[in-house]
């Protein structure tokens, strides 16, 4: 059962990432594009988390947590760079 469920998971997710490109892609505005990419983060860390589930591992949670370290440290640097036009005062 838990297979089907992470196969599942696996294709929403996977749907979420393609409808998050055309976000990035076709964003009307520099914040909608920046909030796409945001959100392309956490739906990466998602799919990480659910590969690691599924092959058994506690490696791919370390990666994760990476990843969602290095997202939010470049969200919070690219919306300081749109708001000051500089990013180190």
């Amino acid at each position: 059962m838990l297979e089907t469920v992470i196969s599942i998971v696996f294709a929403m997710i996977g749907l979420s990432l393609l409808l998050n490109v055309w976000r990035l892609l076709l964003g009307p505005s520099i914040p909608d594009r920046i909030l796409a990419l945001d959100t392309m983060y956490i739906n990466t860390i998602a799919l990480i988390i659910l590969y690691g589930m599924s092959m058994g591992t506690a490696l791919y949670f370390e990666a994760a947590l990476l990843i969602a370290m290095l997202g939010f440290v470049s969200t919070v640097a690219v919306c300081k760079y749109l708001l000051r036009g500089d990013i180190i005062e």
